[in-house]
């Protein structure tokens, strides 16, 4: 009768143990569950952080610019951090989240820069600039 008692209560420890580790690796807590941590909803995975529009960047509920803006924000960017340059030309690429645009800007003795402008009218600048 001990021996019986004595193996029903690893086998409940056993089991209480597996259990916990289920509900760690399974819950919003930062484990790397299907539901936990890295791979979901938990605490440093995706959507348990701050997003990066948080933080200064394009709100989520921005609408993609169109062309004649994309000039206006490439002309813009130009003259603020790019004195003597000028945009010499503006191409276009469609991507599945907008448009993307491409201005080639020229230096004063021909360097070239490139900027790329996202579809929610943010600017990379793109070169060290090389004369023609």
């Amino acid at each position: 009768m001990k021996k019986m008692l004595g193996v029903a209560l690893v086998a409940v420890m056993v089991m209480g143990i597996v259990g916990l580790a289920v509900a760690q690796s399974s819950g919003p807590g930062p484990g790397y569950g299907p539901r936990g941590g890295m791979m979901g909803r938990g605490a440093g995975g995706p959507g348990g952080g701050p997003c990066w529009n948080q933080q200064g960047g394009a709100p989520a509920t921005a609408t993609a610019i169109d062309e004649a803006k994309a000039k206006e924000i490439a002309a813009e960017y130009v003259t603020k951090n790019l004195p003597g340059y000028h945009v010499e030309k503006l191409v276009k690429f469609d991507r599945p989240r907008g448009s993307m645009y491409q201005a080639e800007v020229k230096g004063p003795q021909g360097e070239l820069q490139y900027l790329h402008i996202n579809p929610f009218g943010n600017v990379r600048s793109f070169g060290a600039g090389r004369a023609l």
